[in-house]
């Protein structure tokens, strides 16, 4: 561990010298990685410095523990000895979790999709309570939402919904909520009382730029087609919508939300480039099969990680056994404690992984 930051604090000398250099200002995109490598590092080795700073004071302590004759003055370096020890102990702790292995996705912006799964018009009224309760977490953080893509049911559901969350370590706070969310409740619709159980999909992609994923321009078929659904006089008068298709994947999207044809293949375009990203990144995960036992659950779309269960005001998490109350307040967006302990439950696997 210490060999590895001893590594990083040459590298920060090394990175520090080259931003200190005027010719760097002439190339941006050099400076910003270097400025994002910077970043990166300056975490674990403000820590590692924190922690060779107490193993000193550690040694100061002890060397004045042998020498000090004075009763009361020994029981004062005993008491500082013990809080030193119990400094070093929790920055070791952190050390250790700073340098686990990162996402490299985890700074990324992220792209959430919700569809309605079983149980008709309550799964797309749960898939729109959904989306609202990230929408809601986003705004709390200072976040912005852009929705993408909607298809809309009956009595204001979704049956689909895509939209993109930007901010700061977006994809790392929400990739855990990829999964199916199943909801037990009493629809609105049903007239003799009984809990219906509904589900939902997340899939959790992050966004990518158009450096991140190459598409061949080639390999696109494009669709302009009138767009349907609520939208006044506009809708089936100028052929807005946009349907993409990546010929060599299957892969179809759809955008017809914007009356800009250009903002819809955009849109597009945006949720093109995260699924094919995606892709890549599922192959790769499953050519290394071992490394996802060291994530909360395996996240895949077909696994039931989550169940509101409103008679109860519960929400239990089934991949880390954890239950909560007050749904009213989980789904206005208050995520914190959810969120906290799925992070920090992947990170106790990973942890234990590495170490064993």
């Amino acid at each position: 561990m210490f060999e590895k930051l001893e590594r990083q604090e040459q590298r920060l000398a090394e990175i520090d010298a080259l931003l200190a250099d005027p010719a760097l200002a002439s190339d941006l995109a050099r400076l910003q990685q270097l400025a994002r490598e910077r970043s990166a590092l300056e975490g674990p080795l403000t820590l590692f410095r924190r922690y060779r700073k107490v193993e000193a004071d550690i040694a100061s302590a002890e060397a004045l523990l042998q020498a000090e004759r004075d009763e009361e003055m020994q029981g004062l370096a005993r008491e500082e000895l013990e809080r030193l020890r119990l400094e070093w102990e929790r920055l070791t702790k952190e050390l250790q979790r700073a340098l686990l292995p990162q996402d490299p996705n985890d700074r990324k912006d992220v792209i959430v999709e919700v569809r309605a799964g079983t149980g008709g018009e309550e799964a797309a009224l749960f898939a729109a309570e959904l989306f609202r309760m990230y929408a809601r977490h986003a705004e709390r953080l200072g976040w912005h939402t852009e929705v993408l893509s909607t298809s809309e049911s009956e009595r204001g559901g979704f049956k689909e919904i895509i939209f993109e969350v930007r901010g700061k370590g977006a994809f790392s706070r929400l990739k855990f909520e990829r999964g199916v969310h199943r909801v037990q409740r009493v629809p609105l619709t049903e007239a003799q009382g009984r809990i219906h159980t509904s589900t939902a999909t997340v899939a959790v992609l992050p966004a990518v730029e158009e450096v991140d994923v190459q598409i061949d321009p080639g390999a696109l078929r494009i669709d302009i087609y009138h767009s349907g659904g609520a939208g006044g006089q506009n809708v089936n008068k100028v052929a807005t919508a946009v349907r993409i298709t990546h010929l060599p994947t299957g892969l179809v999207v759809a955008c017809q939300d914007e009356r800009s044809q250009l903002k819809n293949k955009q849109k597009a375009m945006a949720v093109l480039r995260a699924r094919l990203y995606d892709m890549k990144a599922r192959e790769q995960e499953q050519q290394q099969a071992q490394s996802r036992r060291a994530q909360v659950g395996t996240a895949e779309r077909s696994e039931k990680v989550r169940t509101y269960n409103f008679p109860q005001d519960r929400l239990t998490d089934h991949r880390i056994g954890l239950t909560l109350h007050n749904l009213p307040a989980i789904l206005n967006g208050e995520l914190d404690t959810l969120l906290d302990a799925l992070a920090a439950s992947a990170q106790a696997e990973q942890l234990a992984t590495v170490s064993s």
